[in-house]
């Protein structure tokens, strides 16, 4: 197990925990990679074990090809992920690592009988809700950039300002809203799992209803907390969003025990 985790392009643990009693997935936002989460290990509880998901087209893997196609890519990732199931787990995604969250959630229900013990989504509309109008991810560069800053707050300042760096990031965010902005909808049964949603005070591109409407995904317990800060109120509040999600994490590893 200890080689795959270091040698798996898609699946990486910062820190091996023998002691673990749960695992935790986290699911990268439209160009994110790794570095969002590789800090979490020590800020979480000690029972829980924090497993990053890298995706093609960037970060260490920039030279792979992104995905454009969205259940392609949810069949990768769940047979990626399906070895590392062996003890409970849960999901976290941030923006469009919300919907690979759900999605693979979905098809582990149908094709394994599996499911996280938790869906965690922060900034990322019900899957039901139409995706915000008009679709970027066809625009020529200025438009596309212009629309990533202006909704999202997307690109850091480090990479708008370097020419080279931002023909880098530019391609796995196009690719990732391809994704995003083709992606359908199809009903089915709620989930069993409860789902835990958080969102920005500030965000222009999320609304407080499009989060709200995640209730409708869960037969289970629903719980939506807001945030000061905008689409990446992870880094603006990072320290209250891990106190709550440390909270989270701590209820599900004391139930799990009983």
């Amino acid at each position: 197990m200890t080689a795959r985790l270091i040698f798996d392009p898609w699946i990486s643990c910062p820190q091996l925990n023998p002691k673990a009693q749960l695992r935790l997935f986290c699911f990268p936002c439209a160009g994110g990679t790794t570095s969002t989460y590789s800090t979490w290990t020590n800020k979480l509880p000690k029972d829980v074990e924090v497993y990053l998901v890298q995706l093609p087209g960037r970060g260490r893997r920039l030279q792979e090809p992104s995905y454009t196609n969205f259940l392609t890519l949810i069949q990768t990732l769940a047979s990626k992920i399906r070895p590392y199931l062996n003890m409970p787990f849960a999901f976290f995604g941030h923006s469009m690592g919300a919907m690979l969250g759900f999605e693979i959630t979905r098809l582990l229900r149908q094709e394994y009988n599996l499911s996280p013990v938790h869906l965690f989504a922060a900034c990322c509309p019900a899957p039901q809700k139409p995706i915000l109008k008009p679709f970027i991810h066809k625009m020529p560069e200025a438009k596309f950039l212009a629309e990533l800053c202006d909704r999202y707050n997307a690109i850091p300042k480090e990479i708008l300002q370097n020419e080279q760096m931002l023909q880098l990031f530019l391609p796995c965010l196009r690719a990732d809203f391809t994704i995003l902005e083709t992606y359908i909808y199809k009903s089915e049964m709620p989930l069993e799992c409860p789902i835990s949603v958080f969102g920005g005070l500030q965000d222009k591109a999320i609304k407080v209803d499009a989060l709200e409407a995640w209730r409708e995904q869960t037969s289970s317990y629903f719980n939506l907390q807001m945030f000061p800060g905008d689409h990446f109120f992870l880094h603006n509040s990072q320290s209250l969003f891990l106190q709550s999600l440390s909270q989270h994490l701590n209820y599900l590893v004391a139930i799990n025990n009983n």
